[in-house]
Formats: structure tokens, C-alpha cells, sequence
């Protein structure tokens, strides 16, 4: 088992337990490797939560440190650094390409299919257990939109797209979120 995959499973019953999702782990290496955390809200499955705060990062940071210190998965000295995916957040699981459908996504392979590596477009969801479903953005030689299914096992990367669309459903589930504080006499910050 790599470090990485110890830490996940040592760390996610706790951040369920918080309310937390996690979404990545990445161990960076360098003299000081930097062992990133990103987590989010437990939505429910809505497409983002509309909000994680400076003190969510703390608590996170909090929690995560007191397993990592009693466990010890990682030999060497490390920086912990606790993150929100973002916006135009990392798709890991398979769970993120059926949550996220309808935004647009770029989706990096580790071996060719159908000649390509790379892929660009609207994100239709999960065919089976192992296929990602993509429709690409533009029409082909052909003059027909492209659909892809894609191998769930050979993405090396995915992340949603930064776009107009997106934007605007970010600030709408800011507005919301702001509203609700509001009512509650919160502040939140969204990340």
C-alpha cells in the first residue's frame, strides 16, 4: 500500500465523521515533501457545497495532524496543507463525473484511446461501473458532435473547467449560502 492510499484510508472515517468529504490526497516530494489534503463539505451529492472557511482548514488541519502524528505514514518531516477543491476542482471518483454532469471538464488519459490522450467537453455522466462519458464541445471533421466513453482506470487527470457557466453557479450558490448566513448571523467565505 503507498503512503498516499495508508493516509486516505487512516484519515477519511474521520472527515466523514467531521461532515467532510475528501476529495484528493497528494504527497509532493522535495526536501520537505508537502503532504496536500483537499476536502469539502459533505453535500449531499448536490454539484458544491457553496462554502468551506479558514476554519474548516483549521479543523481539517487539526484532526488530520493528531492521525498523521499517532499513525506516522510518512517517515520524514513534511508541510500539511489543507485546501477546498475549488471551483474548478479535481474529478477523482467515479461519484464526481455523475455529480458534476453537465459542466465542462478536462480529462487527461494515461494511454491512448481512439488515438487521443487528451479531451475537452461537456461531462454526460457515468456509463457502467468504468466508463466516463464525454460529449466534446465542438463538431468534428464530419460536422457531428463527438461523444466519448472513456475509461474510468486509464484517467491520469480530470478537473472541471473554469467557464461562464460555472462562475455563475458559483455565485449562485454564494448568493445562497450568503443568504442563509445572513439569516443566522454567520459569515462564510467560499474558496
Amino acid at each position: 500500500m503507498t503512503a498516499v492510499a495508508k493516509i486516505e484510508q487512516l484519515i477519511e472515517p474521520t472527515l466523514s465523521a467531521m461532515g467532510y468529504l475528501l476529495v484528493r490526497v497528494r504527497l509532493q516530494g522535495g526536501q520537505r515533501p508537502v503532504l496536500q489534503i483537499m476536502a469539502e463539505r459533505d453535500s449531499g451529492g448536490a454539484a458544491h457545497d457553496g462554502g468551506f472557511t479558514i476554519e474548516d482548514c483549521t479543523e481539517i488541519s487539526r484532526a488530520v495532524s493528531a492521525i498523521l502524528d499517532v499513525e506516522d505514514p510518512i517517515k520524514e518531516a513534511y508541510n500539511l496543507e489543507v485546501s477546498s477543491p475549488g471551483l474548478d476542482r479535481p474529478l477523482v471518483k467515479p461519484v464526481d463525473f455523475e455529480r458534476f454532469k453537465g459542466f465542462v471538464a478536462r480529462i487527461e488519459l494515461g494511454a491512448l484511446h481512439q488515438g487521443r490522450k487528451r479531451f475537452r467537453g461537456r461531462l454526460l455522466g457515468l456509463e457502467g461501473a468504468a466508463g466516463v462519458m464525454l460529449e466534446d464541445e465542438e463538431a468534428g471533421k464530419d460536422g457531428q458532435v463527438q461523444r466519448w466513453v472513456l475509461p474510468h482506470a486509464d484517467i491520469a487527470s480530470a478537473k472541471l473547467v473554469l467557464t461562464d457557466e460555472l462562475l455563475r453557479h458559483g455565485a449562485s450558490l454564494k448568493a445562497a449560502l450568503a443568504e442563509t448566513g445572513a439569516a443566522a448571523g454567520t459569515e462564510t467565505a467560499i474558496a
